[in-house]
C-alpha cells in the first residue's frame, strides 16, 4: 500500500459518467475512496455519506471519487439508485487498485478470493498522499476525512 508522503500515481479511468484525471484536479485536494463493490450495504452507506457532504468537500477544495472494480453500466445504475452525487471511478479495466496496494488476499468463510481492501486516500494539492485511511470502518468515515481536511489537512 502506498504511504503518506508518496507521490500520488499518474491515473486516469472510466467514470460512470465520462473520464476522471487525476492531473485534472493539481491544485486541489483530492479524496479517493476505495470500496469493494456497489449496490453492497457497507458500499452503499460510505458512497451516500461522501455524497451528502459533498458540498462541504467541495468548500475545501477537495474532489471526491470511490473508485472500485465495478463497471460503468453497474455504476450508473448504483449512482441512480441512491441518487449519488460524488464521482464513482471504475478500474475494471485498468490497474489502479493494485497501484494504491488495495486490491489484496481476502478470505470469507475459509475460502482466498482477491478483493479491494476499503481504504481512502487524501491527495494534497501538490499531488503527494497526505493521510491514507487503511481498513475503513464505514460508519462515521466520510465525517472524519471531512474533520481531517477541515483541521488543516
Amino acid at each position: 500500500m502506498l504511504s503518506a508522503g508518496d507521490k500520488c500515481p499518474e491515473f486516469s479511468l472510466t467514470t460512470d459518467d465520462g473520464m476522471f484525471n487525476i492531473a485534472d484536479h493539481s491544485g486541489k485536494n483530492v479524496v479517493l475512496f476505495f470500496f469493494p463493490r456497489a449496490d453492497t450495504s457497507g458500499c452503499t452507506k460510505e458512497a451516500i455519506a461522501f455524497s451528502s457532504l459533498l458540498p462541504a468537500f467541495d468548500a475545501a477544495n477537495t474532489a471526491v471519487i470511490g473508485i472500485s472494480k465495478d463497471t460503468p453500466q453497474k455504476m450508473a445504475k448504483f449512482r441512480a439508485k441512491y441518487d449519488l452525487t460524488c464521482l464513482l471511478g471504475c478500474d475494471n479495466e485498468s490497474d489502479i487498485c493494485e497501484q494504491f496496494g488495495v486490491w489484496q488476499e481476502k478470505s470469507m468463510y475459509g475460502k482466498k478470493y482477491m478483493g479491494i481492501q476499503r481504504a481512502t486516500f487524501l491527495i494534497d494539492p501538490n499531488g503527494t498522499v497526505a493521510h491514507i485511511w487503511p481498513k475503513v470502518k464505514v460508519p462515521g468515515h466520510a465525517e472524519d476525512v471531512l474533520s481531517h481536511l477541515q483541521a488543516g489537512g
